[in-house]
């Protein structure tokens, strides 16, 4: 599909040089001489570097057909990740390094959607926060309830969060997917 980048939207996936690029935000100026133009912020959908590019207004750009689809972890195989759509049933193995850091915040039955392009699979995004069990911390201090302390801890993911001194294992905490960052207690 070809659009131009009059109609470029934050999120659009662009192909470029046989490569993938997300938009993730855009400017059009329109500068008092010469031809207005679109400057662009593009983050790889492989490696995740962001890079700037101008086009001239107007320019054609190779749109990629992404599927956006919620899925299911189910399970680890090896360094593969399998998911499941809910509405098909489909099972899809997705390679580690395409999973990222979303690996850190899934346990099986996450909920997760799952980007493709022609059946290839590629990234895994999570809600913005999940809810989590403290699999391990070191005990807070008595009286030892002063604020901006943290401690580290190790979630039953068994990825580290830095949580305030008041957190016991097997508190459940909301944690940031998308910064590591600790959210709350959770009152089960």
């Amino acid at each position: 599909m070809a659009t131009t980048t009059n109609d470029l939207k934050n999120g659009m996936v662009l192909k470029i040089d046989s490569q993938l690029w997300a938009v993730v935000e855009f400017q059009h100026v329109k500068p008092g001489k010469g031809p207005a133009f679109v400057r662009t912020k593009l983050k790889s959908v492989l490696s995740g570097k962001v890079v700037d590019k101008t086009f001239n207004a107007g320019t054609k750009v190779e749109t990629a057909n992404v599927d956006k689809r919620d899925m299911t972890f189910l399970y680890k195989d090896g360094a593969d990740f399998v998911f499941m759509d809910g509405d098909t049933y489909d099972q899809i193995s997705i390679n580690g390094d395409v999973v990222g850091d979303s690996a850190n915040y899934m346990l099986e039955n996450t909920l997760a959607m799952v980007a493709t392009n022609d059946g290839v699979p590629l990234y895994v995004e999570l809600p913005a926060s999940v809810e989590l069990v403290i699999q391990h911390t070191d005990p807070g201090l008595q009286g030892d309830r002063s604020t901006g302390g943290t401690k580290p801890a190790i979630l039953e993911t068994g990825a580290e969060v830095q949580v305030p001194l008041f957190i016991n294992i097997g508190d459940k905490i909301k944690v940031d997917t998308r910064d590591n960052r600790y959210l709350g207690r959770v009152n089960s």
